[in-house]
């Protein structure tokens, strides 16, 4: 297992990852275009972000990015291939994350998550903070968490 810095020409494979991980929840296709269309990455995005993938026999199987502001970093992206949830390797690249936050002197992240992420992200120590509205869509509510690294 490596994880290393993304690189920007990966974007495409990136937001492919993000939205085969998002269809591990049994969304439908309306939506997962939708999300598509939201989240897709590219290579300025990356560049500009943090942003790590997990590899596996050089095949990219997760990653995650950060948006670092002045008043907060949010977690912006946390994916695993589906062909490889529950097998312990979330839980590596959390901890990769941990690691790099500490390293950068980060001291507390902010995201969002869907709500069937929920005990995952339990798992890993963060706690759910309120709810928000998803910018996917309009009629769906998403968790919103902290978690003190």
């Amino acid at each position: 297992m490596n994880i290393r810095r993304a690189n920007p020409k990966e974007h495409e494979i990136l937001t492919d990852l993000a939205v085969t991980s998002e269809s591990y929840w049994g969304y439908d296709k309306k939506f997962l275009s939708a999300f598509r269309s939201i989240y897709g990455l590219s290579e300025d995005y990356i560049m500009n972000h943090p942003t790590f993938v997990m590899e596996d026999d050089d095949e990219i199987i997760g990653f995650y990015n950060l948006i670092e502001s002045d008043e907060e970093v949010t977690l912006e992206y946390f994916y695993i291939d589906p062909v490889n949830i529950r097998k312990g390797y979330g839980s590596q690249l959390w901890e990769h994350l941990v690691e790099f936050c500490k390293n950068r002197g980060i001291l507390e992240l902010q995201f969002v998550s869907s709500p069937e992420a929920r005990k995952f992200y339990e798992k890993m120590g963060a706690v759910v903070v309120g709810e928000a509205d998803s910018r996917v869509m309009t009629d769906r509510r998403i968790l919103k968490w902290k978690f003190v690294v």
